[in-house]
């Protein structure tokens, strides 16, 4: 709209007009996002695939800068159809009650002029002696000001306070209501100037630089774009999101979307939508890989050691999203918050028969080592597992801040983090399109008091069926059975030579610390020969009279005191290194426990 908004054009303007110029928009999102797909699975994938030369690999960096172009239209111009349905949708509202305004005036005879005044007419009353009177009409201005002659007042004659004033004049009953009717429409037309202004600015910013590169400004400038829609529209997206919903009723929610409201949830509040447990796993995708720049940007700005570390990470993570994977990467969660979340599933869990997710332990946060190392684990997982069953996916869940030092003796990381891991797997329970999917719980280090901390809240882990505990110090618990899945079903790796498992109670701790830090806890655990089943955080779950199922692993190198050699402990997903463990894993993760090679208890 352009000049002042007045209210004959509030009264008659047709919304429809601006959802139907939304709707044209979204038609040319839809295509430029479909054209950028076709780029990309048709075009650039078959030239990768079949192709190796000088040529192919410029042809193919062309094509990548189309597909960016693409992505760039699909952006920009979904944008502009979500404030175009922003401002139908928020003009809306000063409309009726400026519509309400005028049939009122209608109804009482009163007329409105073109500047929004209204006129009432006169009106005949009885005075105090009872005789009858005609009360002129006049004319009110909307305004929320006070007015400057008393309510009755007449215009001629002396007055020490009113000049004018003559003597009462019979009070009009239809001033009092002009008044609140010219109020009215005065406060509704403000309101829709106020829109119109702030999605004007917002609209006229939604503007693309002259030629065909879309460049790292470019998608800095879209982040931006979309941060301004957001703001400026962010009312619109319907119904909140529902944050304090279980996984399965935020699943309901939505289902009950129409695809053009969930695309706008997706292209302006994926952030919100991004870590909602219930969502399903190609819609989060989605939705992270598009906030994903956004949150790098202001990791940019914000500078210092923590957001570097954590913007390093996730440079790496880009990178390795821009390139096909097997099995495919899904984002299902990144954030900065604490030491950087970040959940990432090789393979669909939504359409995978089997799903485990792993938990790690002690020292991992949003690092370099985590994209390039713990995300490494959960896709050997995957791998392992699709070659017993195709239809299995594993997911790695730093969704909680792991200890990162002495906290590494303390329950809280894990108390904390329990229960953002049920939510999580309860959301997994709700997507799953399988109607019996098997479920593994994995928790490796520290993490597996994390998982075992989970199983142990009232209801266990949702939809979990097997729990596998990796190098673990205890998961407070005396029984394989506390944890809900049935002694059967709780599997444990423990290598003879990883230290972590063989942490000594808190008494015994006390002892070594005394005799010589954290070295001796170990040293006096051998010398003396203690030789009971307890760990630091409770039964050992490797040990007979925990009860769960051991499985064979890799003894690993012996730990060099000294040196603090922890190499055992970190190798029971890498099949290069223990071909044994990782095969077990993958066998229980694809749902065929009974197929694994079997180890004794401690």
């Amino acid at each position: 709209m352009t000049g002042t908004l007045t209210w004959r054009q509030l009264r008659d303007l047709r919304t429809t007009e601006l959802t139907e110029a939304g709707d044209t928009w979204h038609a040319v999102s839809n295509r430029s996002d479909s054209d950028r797909v076709r780029v990309d699975r048709a075009m650039s994938a078959k030239l990768r695939e079949t192709q190796k030369s000088e040529s192919a690999d410029a042809a193919l960096g062309r094509l990548q800068r189309l597909s960016r172009n693409f992505q760039y239209l699909h952006t920009e111009c979904g944008l502009v159809r979500t404030a175009l349905n922003g401002l139908a949708s928020d003009l809306a509202e000063p409309q009726n009650r400026l519509k309400q305004a005028l049939a009122d005036a209608a109804a009482l005879n009163f007329t409105v002029h073109e500047d929004g005044s209204v006129s009432y007419p006169a009106t005949e009353v009885q005075d105090l002696t009872g005789a009858k009177k005609q009360a002129p009409g006049s004319s009110v201005q909307g305004s929320s000001r006070l007015p400057l002659e008393p309510p009755g007042l007449g215009t001629g004659g002396k007055s020490p306070l009113y000049p004018g004033y003559q003597g009462f004049q019979p009070l009009n009953p239809n001033a009092a209501k002009a008044q609140d009717v010219a109020d009215r429409i005065a406060r509704a037309v403000r309101s829709a100037q106020e829109i119109d202004a702030r999605y004007a600015k917002t609209l006229g910013a939604l503007k693309a630089e002259k030629g065909l590169d879309v460049t790292e400004a470019t998608l800095k400038d879209v982040a931006r774009d979309t941060a301004d829609v957001r703001s400026t529209a962010g009312m619109h997206l319907g119904t909140a999101v529902p944050q304090d919903k279980s996984p399965a009723e935020r699943k309901q929610w939505w289902d009950g979307l129409t695809d053009e409201q969930r695309q706008e949830y997706l292209e302006v509040a994926p952030d919100l939508i991004g870590d909602l447990d219930g969502i399903p796993a190609t819609a989060r995708d989605e939705a992270n890989r598009t906030y994903l720049p956004v949150l790098m940007d202001e990791l940019a700005r914000r500078g210092g050691d923590d957001a570097g570390t954590k913007l390093d990470a996730l440079r790496v993570l880009q990178d390795k999203l821009k390139e096909p994977t097997r099995p495919p990467l899904f984002l299902l969660g990144i954030g900065d918050e604490g030491n950087g979340r970040a959940i990432v599933s090789y393979g669909n869990p939504d359409t995978a028969r089997n799903v485990s997710a792993y938990v790690p332990g002690l020292g991992t946060k949003l690092d370099d080592d985590f994209v390039k190392d713990t995300m490494k684990r959960a896709q050997d997982t995957a791998i392992g597992a699709r070659r017993i069953d195709p239809s299995s996916a594993s997911i790695v869940w730093l969704g909680y801040d792991a200890p990162q030092g002495v906290d590494v003796m303390s329950k809280g990381d894990a108390q904390r983090g329990a229960p953002a891991y049920n939510q999580f797997m309860a959301g997994l329970s709700a997507t799953n399109e399988n109607a019996d999917p098997h479920v593994t719980a994995i928790g490796h280090s520290y993490g597996s008091l994390t998982v075992g901390t989970a199983a142990k809240q009232s209801g266990g882990i949702p939809g979990v069926d097997d729990v596998i505990l990796l190098g673990s110090p205890g998961v407070d618990a005396q029984k394989a059975t506390e944890l809900g899945v049935g002694k059967g079903h709780v599997f444990v790796g423990a290598a003879d030579n990883d230290p972590v498992t063989h942490l000594p109670s808190k008494d015994e701790a006390v002892v070594g610390l005394l005799t010589g830090g954290p070295t001796g806890v170990l040293v006096a655990r051998d010398l003396l020969d203690w030789g009971n089943d307890d760990v630091y955080f409770g039964k050992d779950p490797a040990s007979e009279a925990f009860g769960a199922q051991r499985f064979k692993v890799d003894d690993g190198p012996r730990m060099v005191l000294e040196l603090g050699g922890f190499d055992a402990h970190s190798q029971y997903f890498t099949p290069e290194k223990d071909q044994v463990s990782a095969d077990n894993i993958a066998t229980i993760v694809a749902g065929h426990p009974e197929d694994i090679v079997k180890e004794q208890p401690r």
